[in-house]
């Protein structure tokens, strides 16, 4: 490992002291939100916004559109008192892939109305084998 010349103790300590809580700080945000079952062998990460539970979380290899595919089963419920629309992302992160959904995926206007829930199933079409690691995001999206 190199040394940086002229790096006075102090400076590597702040450095240290604030990459520390930066890790940290992350690591509370992609623990918060996950269900209280996931059906998923796999070191899951997640990023869920406040105004939203996950009700559900499977994977299991199955087909769709005729090919063999790894596929989700994702409940979420709108935790607030106002119809929100939802962005669901799950990274494969061991694979390089990506997939999502939006919740409602139509409607007018294409919102989760408050204390309701609904399921979505996203497929990786061609995927043979489940992801030892995943990140699973939700987020609110505007309704424009």
């Amino acid at each position: 490992m190199k040394r940086i010349k002229n790096a006075s103790p102090k400076a590597v300590l702040i450095v240290f002291v604030i990459g520390t809580l930066c890790l940290a700080g992350c690591a509370g945000v992609m623990s918060k939100g996950a269900p209280e079952t996931v059906n998923c062998n796999a070191k899951i990460s997640w990023e869920i916004v406040k105004e939203a539970k996950l009700t559900q979380f499977d994977c299991a290899i199955g087909t769709h559109g005729g090919q063999t595919s790894l596929i989700f089963n994702v409940g979420i419920e709108n935790t607030t008192e106002t119809p929100l629309r939802y962005r669901i992302n799950i990274f494969l992160e061991d694979m390089d892939r990506a997939s999502g959904h939006l919740v409602p995926r139509k409607g007018k206007p294409p919102v989760l109305e408050p204390g309701k829930s609904a399921s979505v199933k996203i497929p990786f079409i061609g995927t043979e084998q489940e992801s030892k690691k995943i990140l699973v995001v939700v987020k609110t999206i505007s309704i424009d």
